[in-house]
Protein backbone atom coordinates (compact mmCIF):
# COMPACT_ATOMS: atom_id res chain seq x y z
CA UNK A 1 0.00 0.00 0.00
CA UNK A 2 3.28 2.68 0.94
CA UNK A 3 4.46 2.00 -2.68
CA UNK A 4 1.08 2.19 -4.24
CA UNK A 5 1.05 5.61 -2.41
CA UNK A 6 4.55 6.82 -3.02
CA UNK A 7 3.96 6.18 -6.75
CA UNK A 8 0.36 8.29 -6.61
CA UNK A 9 2.17 10.90 -4.95
CA UNK A 10 4.58 11.44 -7.48
CA UNK A 11 2.79 10.93 -10.62
CA UNK A 12 -0.08 13.50 -9.35
CA UNK A 13 2.55 15.83 -8.24
CA UNK A 14 4.36 15.73 -11.66
CA UNK A 15 0.90 16.22 -13.34
CA UNK A 16 0.07 19.08 -11.15
CA UNK A 17 1.71 21.36 -12.92
CA UNK A 18 -0.09 23.08 -16.35
CA UNK A 19 3.78 23.04 -17.39
CA UNK A 20 4.63 19.56 -16.83
CA UNK A 21 1.05 18.72 -18.44
CA UNK A 22 2.25 21.22 -21.76
CA UNK A 23 5.51 19.20 -21.73
CA UNK A 24 3.56 15.91 -22.09
CA UNK A 25 1.19 16.80 -24.61
CA UNK A 26 4.56 18.50 -26.50
CA UNK A 27 6.26 15.11 -26.34
CA UNK A 28 3.10 13.31 -27.00
CA UNK A 29 3.69 14.69 -30.60
CA UNK A 30 7.53 14.40 -30.63
CA UNK A 31 10.55 14.57 -28.62
CA UNK A 32 12.11 17.89 -27.91
CA UNK A 33 15.25 18.72 -26.74
CA UNK A 34 15.79 20.65 -23.85
CA UNK A 35 16.44 24.04 -25.15
CA UNK A 36 13.23 23.58 -27.79
CA UNK A 37 11.12 22.94 -24.81
CA UNK A 38 12.35 25.66 -23.04
CA UNK A 39 11.89 27.86 -25.93
CA UNK A 40 8.32 26.43 -26.36
CA UNK A 41 7.45 27.78 -23.04
CA UNK A 42 9.37 30.78 -22.70
CA UNK A 43 11.39 29.46 -19.95
CA UNK A 44 14.69 29.47 -18.93
CA UNK A 45 16.88 26.18 -19.30
CA UNK A 46 17.19 26.07 -15.62
CA UNK A 47 13.43 26.17 -15.12
CA UNK A 48 12.81 23.32 -18.00
CA UNK A 49 15.26 20.97 -16.84
CA UNK A 50 13.35 21.30 -13.42
CA UNK A 51 10.26 20.47 -14.67
CA UNK A 52 12.08 17.62 -16.64
CA UNK A 53 13.53 16.47 -13.54
CA UNK A 54 10.04 15.64 -11.80
CA UNK A 55 8.46 14.16 -15.05
CA UNK A 56 11.54 11.67 -14.88
CA UNK A 57 11.42 10.93 -11.72
CA UNK A 58 7.83 9.72 -12.07
CA UNK A 59 9.01 8.06 -15.01
CA UNK A 60 6.83 9.73 -17.64
CA UNK A 61 9.61 11.30 -19.54
CA UNK A 62 12.73 10.24 -20.30
CA UNK A 63 16.06 11.75 -21.67
CA UNK A 64 19.32 10.93 -23.45
CA UNK A 65 22.43 13.08 -23.81
CA UNK A 66 24.18 12.72 -27.27
CA UNK A 67 27.35 15.49 -26.69
CA UNK A 68 25.71 18.65 -25.78
CA UNK A 69 21.68 17.95 -26.30
CA UNK A 70 19.79 16.71 -24.31
CA UNK A 71 16.36 15.01 -26.13
CA UNK A 72 13.14 14.35 -23.76
CA UNK A 73 10.76 11.91 -24.75
CA UNK A 74 7.55 10.38 -23.26
CA UNK A 75 8.42 7.79 -20.35
CA UNK A 76 7.48 3.85 -20.21
CA UNK A 77 4.62 5.35 -16.85
CA UNK A 78 1.57 5.09 -18.55
CA UNK A 79 -1.00 6.14 -15.63
CA UNK A 80 -2.88 3.10 -15.51
CA UNK A 81 -2.47 3.19 -11.85
CA UNK A 82 -3.71 6.61 -11.26
CA UNK A 83 -6.66 6.40 -13.92
CA UNK A 84 -7.98 3.04 -11.91
CA UNK A 85 -7.44 5.35 -8.73
CA UNK A 86 -9.43 7.62 -10.29
CA UNK A 87 -12.20 5.63 -11.55
CA UNK A 88 -12.50 4.02 -8.40
CA UNK A 89 -12.87 7.48 -6.81
CA UNK A 90 -15.43 8.00 -9.31
CA UNK A 91 -17.33 4.85 -8.59
CA UNK A 92 -17.39 5.38 -5.34
CA UNK A 93 -18.25 9.27 -5.42
CA UNK A 94 -21.46 7.87 -8.21
CA UNK A 95 -22.54 5.48 -5.69
CA UNK A 96 -23.06 8.03 -2.34
CA UNK A 97 -24.81 10.68 -4.69
CA UNK A 98 -26.97 7.79 -5.86
CA UNK A 99 -27.73 6.83 -2.25
CA UNK A 100 -28.50 10.82 -1.33
CA UNK A 101 -30.71 11.09 -4.34
CA UNK A 102 -32.45 8.12 -3.16
CA UNK A 103 -32.59 9.02 0.49
CA UNK A 104 -34.02 12.94 -0.70
CA UNK A 105 -36.93 10.82 -3.21
CA UNK A 106 -38.50 8.99 -0.10
CA UNK A 107 -38.25 12.31 2.08
CA UNK A 108 -41.52 14.01 1.98
CA UNK A 109 -41.47 17.77 0.69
Amino acid sequence: MVHYQVTLDTAFTAVADPTRRGILERLGQADASISELAEAFRMTLTGIKKHVGILEQARLVTTRKAGRIRTCRIGPRRLAEEAAWIENYQRMMDERFNRLEQLLERTPE
